[in-house]
C-alpha cells in the first residue's frame, strides 16, 4: 500500500517518515527520561529524603496528576493545532520543570517539581503517537507505533543505568538537572525537525459520507457537546483499551515502584546488580513493545490480541514473583526480563489498537481521552503499592492484587468477535488512516471494528 506525502522543501517523503518516527521516539524516550529513573533511585533517595515506600510511590504519582486532566486538553490542542508546537512546547516545559527542579530543597519541592513535569508530559504521549498515526498507512501503524512506544523503556533503560550512578555520586539534584537538559534536548529536535504530511485532501475527500467531514490540517475540527465526545468510550474497542490499559499500567507501575527494592531486599542483590536487572526489564520492554505491535500488524485476530497474551503473560510472572522461586535471584532476573518484555511491551499494540478505533478527526480528542482514564489508575497504583509494601512487610500481597486484577481484565475483555487483518480494511480507511489517525474505521458513525 502506497502512502504519498509531500514535505515542501524537504527530502522524499517515504524516507522522512522515518525521520518523523525517529524524532518521536526520541522525543517521548527524552521527555520521560527522569521520572522512568525515579524508581531506580529508590536506595539514593530514601537515604537523602528519608522516605517510606508509600511517600516514593507519591513521587512517581505526581508526575501523572495533572495529565488527568492535561491530557483531554492536550488532545483538544492536537485536533486543532497540530502536533509540532503542542509536542514541542510541552517537552520544553518537562524541561523546564527538571532545570528548575535541580533547586529544590527537599521532597515536598521535588513533589512541585514532579507536577509541573506532568503537566508537559500530558502532550507528549497523544502528540507523539498522532504524529506518527499521521504518516504512516494502517498495515505498518502497529511496527511504527510500537517503534515510537518503545522511546518509553528506552529512556528508562538509559535512566536507570545512568540516574543511580549520577544520584550516588554527585546528589539527586545533579541526576534532576541531567534529566532536564535530556528532556530540553528532546523539545529541540521535534520543534525542528517534525513536518505534518501534506497532500492529503484527495485521500479526504475518499472518505464515505458517513465519516462525516474531515477536517483540514491546521483547521479547528468541527466542535461536539462534551457528553456527545465521552460516548466514545462506549464503544466496544474504547472499553477494551480503557480496562486493559488501567490493567497494565498498574502493573508497569509495579516494576517502576517495587523492582528495585524487591530486588534489593527480597533476593539479596546489591543495587548495581539489581540496576542491571532492571535496565534488562527495560530493554526487554524496548523488544516487547516493537514486537508485539508487529505482531498486531498481521494478527487476523485484530490488534487487540497481542494485548490480551500480554495479560495473560504478565499475570503468570507476577503469580510467579510470588512464590519461593522469586527469591532466587536469577529466576526473578528471568521474571523481571518477561515482565519486561510484556509488562511494558503491551503498549505497543494497544496504542495502535486505539488510533485504529478512533473516529476520523478525532484522534488526538480520543487518545487524550482515554489515556486520561488510565491515569487514575497511573496516580494511585505507585502509592497504594508502596502502602501495601509498608503495611505487610512484603511484596507478595502487591503481586497477588496486581495478578489478580489483570487475570480478571483478560476474563472482562476476551470476549469479542473476529476480525480482519489490519491493513485489510477498504480505501475508506486508508483516507482516514493519512486525514489524522491511522484509523482503520472508515467514519465516526460507522460501529467499531470487533476485536477478540
Amino acid at each position: 500500500m502506497s502512502h504519498h506525502t509531500d514535505v515542501p522543501g524537504g527530502p522524499s517523503p517515504l524516507p522522512y517518515r522515518w525521520t518523523i518516527l525517529g524524532v518521536a521516539t526520541f522525543t517521548q524516550a527524552a521527555a520521560c527520561f527522569f521520572v522512568q529513573g525515579i524508581g531506580a533511585m529508590a536506595v539514593p533517595l530514601q537515604n537523602a529524603l528519608d522516605l517510606s515506600t508509600a511517600q516514593l510511590g507519591l513521587l512517581l504519582s505526581a508526575s501523572q496528576l495533572v495529565p488527568l486532566v492535561g491530557l483531554l486538553v492536550a488532545g483538544e490542542l492536537l485536533d486543532r493545532y497540530g502536533e509540532r508546537w503542542v509536542v514541542g512546547i510541552g517537552a520544553g516545559v518537562v524541561a523546564a520543570g527538571l532545570l528548575a527542579g535541580s533547586l529544590a530543597q527537599g521532597y515536598a519541592s521535588l513533589l512541585v517539581v514532579l507536577l509541573v513535569v506532568g503537566a508537559g508530559y500530558s502532550a507528549i504521549q497523544p502528540g507523539g503517537s498522532k504524529s506518527v498515526a499521521a504518516w504512516f498507512e494502517p498495515s505498518r501503524l502497529g511496527f511504527a507505533m510500537g517503534v515510537r512506544q518503545a522511546g518509553l523503556p528506552l529512556g528508562g533503560a538509559v535512566a536507570v543505568a545512568v540516574l543511580p550512578l549520577v544520584a550516588a555520586a554527585s546528589g539527586w539534584r545533579v541526576a534532576v538537572l541531567a534529566g532536564g537538559l535530556v528532556a530540553l534536548s528532546g523539545a529541540v529536535a521535534f520543534t525542528v525537525l517534525y513536518r505534518r504530511p501534506t497532500g492529503t485532501a484527495a485521500k479526504r475527500s475518499a472518505l464515505p459520507a458517513a465519516a462525516g467531514p474531515v477536517p483540514v490540517p491546521g483547521s479547528a475540527p468541527r466542535s461536539a457537546p462534551l457528553t456527545d465526545r465521552l460516548r466514545l468510550l462506549r464503544e466496544p474497542a474504547m472499553a477494551k483499551a480503557l480496562l486493559s490499559g488501567t490493567a497494565m499500567v498498574s502493573v508497569h507501575s509495579g516494576i517502576g515502584v517495587l523492582g528495585a527494592l524487591y530486588l534489593h531486599d527480597v533476593t539479596g542483590l546489591g543495587a548495581g546488580a539489581a540496576g542491571t536487572v532492571l535496565v534488562a526489564a527495560q530493554l526487554a520492554g524496548v523488544l516487547g513493545r516493537i514486537g508485539l505491535a508487529a505482531w498486531s500488524d498481521r494478527s487476523g485476530a485484530g490488534r487487540y490480541r497481542p494485548v490480551l497474551a500480554s495479560m495473560v503473560a504478565a499475570a503468570a510472572a507476577l503469580v510467579a514473583l510470588a512464590t519461593p522461586l522469586g527469591g532466587h535471584p536469577l529466576a526473578a532476573a528471568v521474571l523481571f526480563a518477561w515482565l519486561g518484555f510484556f509488562g511494558i511491551g503491551w503498549y505497543g499494540p494497544w496504542v495502535a489498537h486505539l488510533a485504529e478505533a478512533a473516529p476520523p478527526g478525532r484522534t488526538g480528542f480520543a487518545l487524550g481521552l482515554v489515556m486520561a482514564v488510565n491515569q487514575v489508575a497511573v496516580i494511585l497504583a505507585p502509592p497504594a503499592l508502596g502502602l501495601l509494601r509498608d503495611t505487610t512487610g512484603g511484596y507478595t500481597a502487591a503481586w497477588i492484587a496486581l495478578a489478580v486484577a489483570t487475570a480478571g481484565t483478560v476474563a472482562v475483555t476476551a470476549r469479542g468477535g473476529k476480525r480482519r487483518g489490519p491493513g485489510a480494511d477498504d480505501a475508506g480507511a486508508d483516507a482516514g488512516a493519512d486525514a489524522d489517525a491511522g484509523a482503520s474505521l472508515v467514519g465516526a458513525t460507522a460501529p467499531a471494528p470487533s476485536v477478540a
